[in-house]
């Protein structure tokens, strides 16, 4: 079916350099035509020499909403008028909302990523080390910490990068993370394991994971971020030792319906999310 647009039609979209990859459009337009909402969501290309005629231009043609991708994500907020709590710990802005008078950012990937981990596992007091810690890993710590985790560790392959946002945890909130390197991960006593690196992403999805099974226990839940390929090799050895699994599309998903959310004031359908998501997968 063809969807009707007309000068009535509601505009929201996603800006970043590049962002032809994006996902969001078909999970987007797939909830806005099962609600029979008068909505569409367009990619815009946007340089970051545009970046603020961007955000301007949006305003002027009253766009109600953006989702801000790579790399304009920290770059985008002096150009806000308010930015939310979580979005301001993190140092980064995925969502925009804009009314009559006020652009105002959000933060959603933590979000996402918690509500996911949750279906699985409460996160309140729960031990947690987060391989990585680029912008991924950034915000799933703030967010956990947010949701009363326990206990934070964070590996890296430079560890100077995992201090650094160990500092900044500390800096900003009562929580002192634990730094480690990739090869010293102690999972005896971890509830819960996240991979935010690209280590096994397609197209190099046949790269050794981070972590064999042996290091792991049954007990454990195992998150990889990645969504391509659906199962990663670190989720390979964690099902050889029993451990539960999960990977990024739950992530992508929920990120994504907490922006619809913030922009329509309605929750969409989580299948309709899912289905949208994975028809577009099934293509790449």
């Amino acid at each position: 079916m063809i969807k009707l647009i007309t000068g009535k039609t509601l505009l929201v979209g996603i800006i970043g350099d590049p962002v032809e990859h994006s996902l969001s459009p078909p999970m987007h337009n797939a909830a806005f035509t099962h609600l029979m909402m008068d909505y569409v969501y367009v990619p815009f290309h946007v340089r970051d020499e545009n970046l603020e005629s961007a955000i301007e231009g949006a305003r002027s043609l009253e766009l109600k909403g953006l989702n801000v991708t790579i790399p304009h994500k920290t770059a985008v907020m002096p150009y806000l008028d308010e930015v939310d709590q979580a979005a301001q710990l993190i140092g980064a802005v995925n969502t925009i909302k804009f009314s009559k008078n006020k652009a105002k950012g959000y933060n959603t990937d933590g979000v996402g990523a918690v509500r996911a981990l949750e279906e699985i596992i409460p996160v309140k007091d729960k031990r947690v080390v987060i391989m990585g810690a680029g912008g991924a890993a950034r915000a799933l710590a703030f967010q956990l910490i947010l949701n009363g985790i326990g206990e934070l560790a964070i590996a890296n392959r430079t560890r100077e990068k995992a201090v650094q946002l160990a500092h900044d945890i500390q800096g900003k909130m009562e929580f002192s993370p634990e730094v480690t390197g990739l090869g010293e991960v102690e999972l005896s006593t971890t509830d819960i394991l996240i991979n935010t690196t690209s280590v096994g992403m397609h197209p190099h999805q046949d790269q050794p994971p981070l972590l064999r099974a042996e290091k792991m226990h049954p007990g454990l839940v195992v998150n990889d971020l990645i969504y391509n390929p659906l199962k990663t090799n670190l989720l390979k050895e964690a099902e050889k030792i029993g451990a539960r699994t999960l990977n990024g599309t739950k992530m992508l998903i929920y990120q994504g319906m907490e922006s619809f959310r913030i922009w329509t004031g309605v929750t969409p359908p989580v299948e309709v999310f899912e289905t949208g998501l994975i028809r577009i997968l099934g293509k790449i």
